[in-house]
């Protein structure tokens, strides 16, 4: 074709100069010329080439690369093999610079719709254990082929969950609760779990499977002589022998503390200790400990109710960051060094105290965050108060009212000074907030949590610069952390 171009074009301009110019002997060199420019001009506006971008033949192949494709009775490898013969492989559901099943989901939708916004033929390769199914059009599938490698069922037992005691401090009791299920034909009912750091085990017990395959098993004993800091520890499933050894343990992060951190000395005991030790628990990273004086110098342990030596709640108050005091607990709160006090003097003790005192949210204050929007009006009221009165560098933190009428009296003052945070409280009957339930009950927790914040002053003793924002992290999912640290520093 573009011999013939040039060709025709090398004639016309020899046609030209005889038919029109008239020809001699020197009229070659000029005709050769013409011939030459009008022949690349034909073949520039012929393109007699025609170039075209043809989309390449071969598929593009979708290859789940999820955990399940690689478990226990997976075709991971087989699904590879055919994946590379039948196209140019991607993977999807993979963690980023990882070739092999790492990622922890299967998510087919996007992946497929991207694929198919080419012109090459799309084929996926996937054991069926898709996780938004749900979200895959007719249309988009009818597009693409999808080959199914379904997981062959073998036994296997999991730990599905594992919550424990996360922050102890030496003679504290460490309690894990782990949850098991068993998969496939074939089951072991009786196993066992234990917990160990490196060869030191720290619990073990037994797990006995029910009918439907699970299991459930509570791990409780006294905190082992270990140091100071972050342990992590390996709650792992004994005696499965099953075909996905993987899933057969989880691992758990425990921080020992050398400090108490909140101890609650009550004397003597009331529905506001018991609700506000609770919340406490609830609301706080730090290690809490409660105290209860039942008798004159007669002390017990909240939860057990074990008896325990003066010495022992006076070490503890000591110690503390946060001391919380309800009543009169004496002399066991004389010798404390806590840089954050909550006061709960007995308001009901005094005479014409009585009655139905409503509460409203003081005008500025430091624990106004945690009750933003909540209509403490409407809560149950007070059944006591005793009369506050707020030095110049005090905030107020709630008032309150005898039936919503008549003087508004201060009921929660906050005080900082010298590096030492106190909260004194001029009102009994809060713990009804609690007991009642709804908003009224978060609006309790919002309180034990914005003042128990303000009194550690935004540090956490028992915590260095990076810290664990999930004490249990499943295979496939990263660790991540917080970083408490100031200046210009950064991890590493």
């Amino acid at each position: 074709m573009p011999f013939l171009i040039v060709l025709g074009a090398a004639a016309a301009a020899v046609l030209s100069y005889r038919l029109l110019e008239g020809w001699s002997a020197r009229s070659w060199m000029p005709a050769l010329c013409r011939g030459v420019g009008w022949g690349a001009l034909a073949l520039l506006l012929v393109n007699a080439s025609c170039p075209v971008a043809r989309p390449s033949l071969r598929p593009t192949v979708l290859l789940d690369a999820s955990l399940s494709m690689q478990a226990a009775g997976g075709h991971w490898a087989e699904a590879l093999v055919q994946a590379r013969a039948a196209g140019d492989v991607r993977l999807i559901s993979a963690l980023p610079g990882d070739s092999t099943a790492s990622g922890g989901n299967s998510r087919l939708a996007a992946a497929v719709a991207g694929a198919q916004s080419g012109e090459r033929p799309v084929i996926v390769f996937t054991d069926g254990e898709v996780e938004d199914a749900d979200a895959l059009p007719a249309d988009l599938l009818s597009g693409a082929t999808i080959k199914v490698l379904p997981r062959s069922s073998v036994s296997d037992v999991a730990v599905v969950r594992v919550t424990g005691s996360t922050r102890l401090t030496p003679g504290d009791s460490l309690r894990i609760e782990v949850e098991a299920k068993a998969f496939g034909p074939s089951r072991t009912w009786s196993l066992g779990v234990a917990v160990k750091e490196g060869d030191k085990t720290w619990l073990h017990g037994p797990l006995v499977l029910d009918a439907g395959g699970r299991g459930r098993a509570v791990l409780s004993g006294p905190l082992p002589a270990v140091p100071s800091g972050a342990h992590v520890l390996n709650v792992a499933i004994t005696g499965a022998n099953d075909a996905e050894p993987r899933d057969d343990a989880r691992e758990l992060v425990v921080t020992v503390v050398p400090t108490p951190g909140i101890v609650l000395l009550a004397s003597p005991p009331t529905w506001e200790s018991r609700f506000l030790l609770e919340n406490l628990r609830d609301v706080a990273a730090l290690p809490v400990r409660g105290y209860l004086e039942t008798e004159p110098g007669h002390w017990r342990r909240a939860g057990d109710l074990k008896s325990v030596p003066v010495t022992e709640v006076n070490d503890a108050a000591r110690r503390a960051d946060v001391l919380v005091l309800l009543g009169d607990p004496g002399s066991a709160s004389r010798t404390s060094r806590a840089r954050g006090r909550w006061i709960w003097p007995s308001a009901g003790s005094r005479p014409g105290s009585g009655g139905d005192w409503y509460v409203s949210i003081g005008a500025s204050s430091p624990i106004g965050g945690g009750l933003a929007g909540v209509a403490v009006d409407s809560f149950p009221p007070g059944t006591a108060i005793t009369e506050l009165v707020a030095a110049p560098s005090d905030w107020t933190g709630l008032t309150a009212q005898a039936g919503r009428r008549g003087t508004v009296r201060p009921v929660m003052l906050g005080r900082d000074s010298a590096g030492g945070r106190r909260i004194v409280m001029g009102i009994d009957g809060l713990w009804r907030w609690a007991f009642r339930g709804g908003s009224s009950e978060q609006g309790y927790r919002g309180l034990v949590a914005s003042s128990l914040a303000w009194l550690l002053g935004g540090a956490d003793s028992a915590a260095g610069k990076a810290r664990l924002l999930r004490d249990v992290v499943q295979r496939g999912r990263p660790v991540m952390f917080q970083w408490n640290g100031a200046g210009p520093t950064e991890p590493t």
